[in-house]
């Protein structure tokens, strides 16, 4: 085990003038379950391939268990990847595809039968050994290339995108059996995927990266609760969160909405009249027709969707340029046409500028 150091990392392709990676900062404790989560294009799977020495660094430092590995071969740096698409050998056998760089490394036999039989027990694919990988399930070839990376017993496993080939109950299944592994070996992890639900579930950490950037590093739930920008407020949460154009009151504790109405937010952001973005997400909306004034706002119903748990719930507000969207429980009664008074509380309002999309200041 080993913690990861990335610092000031950057990637440019000078060939296709873009700058993929533009000065990346973050350290991952020794044990520590780093998720780098964005959208595609955003340069995750890039800077996870540079600490894994498939991408060439073009400024910066990667330090792994305080040794810098710039110019270090990936077999040189003590880690273990397991890809999307598996990277199974077709013509072996499972048991010969996790021995594999077992056996380049020199192990003796009994060795490497121990740990190959740990491991797939750990896995739970000690019945499959003797199979090739056609003869499997997506689920249990992505337990093979896991496998062959335990086996290696590396400083840090790469993760990247390793579940987007799967359905969704084996998806929520392999997420579980990762994150009891993940507490069982109490190996360092950087994990890469666009899928919030996955970096939610398995960080104790969260990096959410934009055009190259890091916008964000934090556990899940303060990633959740004090979202730094519009755009990691929009990337986290389901549904996501709503943004409204408003401006701040004359108390200067308070913003103005298109329809005219106040809410209060408790704490100052500034001038009178100064234009920003209101953010709420839709489940800290609630339904209170007797809320006060300062804590309330009206919205006419133009879409239900009834999803069972739940009711989402879509209004116009005020002119109608600004669109709702609350998440109701499923016992909610709400039509089309309805006119519903709607409240969040001061915790659950978010305040961004609207040009540079950046959190304004709890005070």
């Amino acid at each position: 085990m080993a913690a990861v150091d990335i610092r000031g990392v950057r990637k440019t392709y000078p060939s296709q003038s873009v700058e993929a990676i533009k000065g990346v900062d973050v350290h991952v404790a020794d044990g520590e379950f780093l998720v780098m989560l964005g959208p595609s294009g955003c340069g995750k799977s890039t800077l996870l391939r540079m600490v894994a020495g498939l991408e060439s660094i073009t400024s910066g430092e990667i330090a792994i268990g305080g040794r810098v590995v710039n110019k270090l071969e990936p077999k040189d740096r003590d880690i273990a990847m397991v890809f999307q698409n598996y990277a199974l050998y077709p013509h072996m056998s499972v048991y010969d595809n996790i021995a594999y760089g077992l056996r380049i490394r020199g192990l003796s036999k009994p060795e490497i039968d121990r740990k190959v039989r740990e491991a797939a027990g750990l896995l739970e694919i000690g019945d499959f050994l003797d199979r090739k990988p056609r003869q499997l399930s997506g689920g249990q070839r992505q337990r093979v290339a896991m496998g062959r990376a335990i086996v290696r017993e590396p400083a840090a496993f790469l993760f990247d995108e390793p579940l987007s080939n799967l359905d969704a109950k084996l998806r929520t299944q392999m997420r579980v059996e990762i994150k009891r592994l993940q507490a069982r070996l109490g190996v360092t992890n950087l994990y890469v995927t666009h899928d919030q639900v996955e970096a939610m579930t398995l960080a104790d950490r969260l990096m959410v990266m934009n055009a190259g950037l890091s916008e964000q590093v934090g556990t899940p739930l303060e990633v959740y609760r004090n979202p730094a920008s519009t755009f990691v407020a929009g990337f986290i949460g389901s549904p996501a969160m709503n943004f409204l154009g408003a401006v701040i009151g004359e108390d200067g504790a308070s913003v103005v909405l298109p329809g005219g109405e106040h809410l209060s937010l408790g704490r100052q952001l500034g001038a009178a009249g100064r234009a920003v973005t209101l953010g709420i997400r839709p489940e800290h909306l609630t339904l209170e027709p007797g809320a006060t004034a300062d804590r309330s706002f009206h919205v006419r119903v133009d879409l239900v969707e009834a999803l069972g748990a739940d009711t989402l719930v879509h209004g116009q507000l005020g002119s109608g340029k600004d669109v709702v969207l609350a998440r109701m429980p499923g016992t909610a009664e709400v039509a089309v046409g309805d006119v519903l008074t709607l409240t969040a509380s001061t915790e659950a309002l978010h305040v961004f500028d609207p040009e540079t999309g950046k959190a304004l200041a709890k005070q």
